[in-house]
């Protein structure tokens, strides 16, 4: 059995350049690109967001590389305009030497109480034994799939656009989502913060959430 720490990888994007394309974008209604200047994004992007004219954010999208519990997985796919692609517990046999002949599981470093934590691994290390004991007897992935747990570690591929990152991020980052999803999507929401201000500036999320939490979030070329 493995315990492993969540972590978020996501396509290296120049926010600047994002929003001038929103913006022409969005002049194309009013027949207006002759006013774009260097800056002028900023105060029309400002403008549509405050008067609630967001349907120009989806002409842009971002990608991201997710490595979570299947738990919080399950919860983001109710956002049904992003679109996910996710390791297949039926097609993955973590018995198998490729995955180290163990099951990885997200580490809850949130439970804080000892006495709760052990019993969580316990019945990990106890699930990750009868998964090989069913393997052993001949059950199939179908079979064995069953009794993995919301803690078990998956890596997962997210795309959305502008707007619908917008959406989820205000509802996700929030006190009473799940600290599973917060640990990953607060960082996320921070660097979306850091690269397009005029767009996830007014995006209110639990700032009391302790950053010890937060999932290591990297920026790559590709994801």
């Amino acid at each position: 059995m493995r315990i492993v720490e969540p972590w978020i990888k996501v396509e290296k994007i120049d926010g600047k350049k994002i929003m001038k394309r929103l913006e022409r974008a969005c002049r194309t209604c009013y027949r207006s690109e002759g006013k774009i200047t260097d800056d002028s994004y900023k105060k029309l992007l400002t403008n549509c967001i405050t008067r609630g004219h967001e349907s120009v954010l989806e002409h842009e999208k971002v990608t991201v590389r997710i490595y979570d519990d299947v738990g919080s997985y399950k919860d983001l796919t109710r956002h049904r305009f992003a679109s996910f692609s996710i390791e297949s517990t039926r097609y993955c046999s973590y018995d198998k030497d490729k995955y180290g002949n163990e099951i990885a599981f997200i580490n809850p470093s949130y439970i804080e109480d000892k006495e709760i934590y052990e019993v969580w691994k316990n019945t990990m290390q106890e699930i990750e034994k009868n998964y090989i004991i069913m393997k052993e007897l001949g059950a199939s992935t179908d079979m064995v799939r069953e009794v993995l747990p919301h803690s078990t570690a998956a890596e997962y591929t997210m795309t959305a656009n502008i707007r619908e990152w917008k959406h989820i991020l205000s509802l996700r980052t929030t006190n009473h989502v799940h600290p599973a999803i917060r640990q990953v999507l607060i960082p996320l929401l921070l660097y979306f913060k850091e690269e397009m201000p005029e767009i996830f500036d007014d995006v209110a999320y639990d700032t009391e959430f302790d950053k010890k939490y937060y999932a290591k979030l990297t920026v790559e070329d590709e994801v």
